[in-house]
């Protein structure tokens, strides 16, 4: 399977729901929640083009989220870094009090991580 994104129509997920085995496991099912159920099926593929992110975080408050490739140049990796900051940022609960982002760390897939000033983070 060399796809990145499952983007389906309501009426077509009993369809696509027998492939729930193997699209599952690998996080490609198709998600209301994430977008990618939806009639517009035009606007769901532009945006996942346009380099859209899914991010959801754990029970723990923990998000992961790819915010590039090895071959995208430093400034992308910083811009999209700061656009996934932002977002979790604008989607902090309204009875959420305090420090809402703690901490910060970066890594390549099987790399070690380094950790980033969350407050530079965002204004960079």
């Amino acid at each position: 399977m060399n796809f990145e994104r499952c983007i389906a129509t309501p009426d077509m997920m009993g369809v696509v729901g027998r492939l729930g085995k193997v699209l599952g496991p690998r996080g490609l099912m198709p998600n209301p929640k994430l977008g990618t159920v939806t009639q517009d099926v035009t606007a769901a593929v532009k945006a996942a083009k346009a380099g859209s992110i899914e991010f959801r975080a754990e029970k723990s408050g923990i998000v992961h989220a790819g915010v590039g490739k090895a071959s995208f140049s430093e400034d992308a990796i910083a811009a999209n870094v700061k656009a996934l900051v932002t977002a979790i940022t604008r989607a902090k609960p309204a009875g959420a009090k305090g420090t809402f982002i703690k901490k910060v760390s970066i890594s390549s897939t099987m790399g070690p991580g380094v950790k980033l000033d969350p407050a530079t983070a965002v204004n960079s």
